[in-house]
């Protein structure tokens, strides 16, 4: 349909398909938006498993520790985006790049470059969920009963093999659930992007710029609500078939 809020509704058939799979800008933003999964999911998978399991390790001051990893995840998404915008501002504003400087390495362009714009947004995104993910992986690892860990022991087996053979096998409903839980979150990053890019949202020249965003764009900036319902539909086929595709993968293996 066509309809911008005020007129009516207009039905034009596939019209804003073929105009949205026809349009180069919507291509980058697609690609972006895989970028931040692709990205995203495996790192903060392993940096939050790493954690866990070294943390699960940890008996001094074991809920005090575990509860310092969990407060990103309660933090106001807006407020750390902006508390991640003012370290990557340049000199002498920027936490980052004033470290740099005092130790005589040129300023950072983070937030300016079409290349290292989408890491540096990444990386709060990533950091934002690691406190979720650390408690899930350490409830998964405490639900493993001891025994499986003291027969390998018995038998002489080393640590990496008990990793490999035993925690990791024994995690996988757990792994299953972030992976797809993560994936979804990626899929649908926007509070970072828009934040973090304020000036030019999604920017530098779209290089930012995920689905999500573009909907909010064609939606409550150009009002073009056909349009934006059609990106929409192309965002929630994307989030099924991921989301699939993982948990039959998962579960072969």
């Amino acid at each position: 349909q066509e309809w911008n809020l005020l007129g009516g509704k207009t039905w034009n058939g596939i019209e804003n398909y073929q105009k949205l799979f026809s349009d180069p800008v919507f291509w980058k933003v697609f690609s972006n938006t895989f970028l931040y999964l692709i990205l995203g999911t495996p790192i903060s998978l392993l940096v939050s498993f790493i954690i866990a399991y070294n943390l699960d390790k940890v008996r001094f001051m074991h809920g005090t520790i575990r509860a310092l990893y969990f407060l990103p995840f309660m933090t106001s998404t807006v407020a750390m985006a902006w508390l991640w915008r003012w370290f990557y501002q340049p000199v002498p504003i920027g936490l980052f790049n004033n470290i740099l400087a005092s130790v005589g390495i040129p300023q950072f362009p983070f937030l300016k470059s079409t290349f290292w714009a989408l890491p540096s947004i990444l990386a709060p995104a990533v950091w934002a969920g690691l406190g979720f993910q650390v408690i899930i992986f350490m409830a998964g690892i405490r639900a493993i009963p001891n025994t499986y860990y003291e027969a390998a022991r018995i038998d002489g087996v080393g640590p990496w093999t008990i990793l490999r053979e035993i925690t990791l096998p024994l995690l996988k409903p757990t792994i299953v659930f972030l992976v797809v839980f993560s994936s979804i979150g990626f899929l649908r990053i926007f509070d970072q992007v828009f934040n973090m890019t304020t000036n030019d949202p999604g920017g530098p020249l779209n290089a930012t710029k995920p689905l999500v965003l573009m909907i909010y764009d064609t939606a409550f900036n150009a009002f073009d609500m056909g349009y934006a319902a059609a990106q929409t539909v192309v965002l929630f086929i994307v989030l099924l078939v991921v989301s699939l595709v993982q948990l039959r993968v998962m579960r072969d293996r």
